[in-house]
């Protein structure tokens, strides 16, 4: 490869040298172009995911709403449910405090007293 410079005069190394330079300076600025374009490519499909995922959050977010909402509406009388299996409910039975049409009132209804946590009596 270097065969061929041996003929060559200073000042001709020192042009060829410059030219390598130039060259080489020219590959360096495209790649870096590249580079800093795949980078702003992907700082695009960075944020479009992010976009995405906060809409997909905010889907996720309306449906358990839905889906609290429907299950409250299942439940009768203001009743509701813990997620946790270990509580108890202790029910008194009490009178109701007005008179019920169609004088139904002799019938006592369950009233909720007081919960606690088999974890904490454990």
């Amino acid at each position: 490869m270097g065969e061929k410079l041996s003929g060559l005069s200073v000042k001709e190394l020192q042009c060829l040298e410059n030219q390598l330079e130039m060259s080489l300076r020219a590959v360096r600025k495209t790649k870096g172009n590249l580079i800093h374009q795949e980078n702003l490519e992907l700082c695009e499909k960075v944020k479009h995911i992010h976009q995405e995922n906060m809409e997909l959050y905010k889907k996720l977010c309306v449906a358990r709403n839905v889906n609290q909402t429907a299950a409250s509406a299942l439940i009768p009388n203001g009743f509701s449910t813990s997620e946790d299996s270990n509580e108890l409910i202790h029910l008194q039975l009490s009178q109701p405090e007005s008179q019920s049409p169609a004088g139904i009132s002799h019938i006592p209804f369950l009233m909720n007293v007081k919960t606690s946590n088999r974890s904490s009596r454990s």
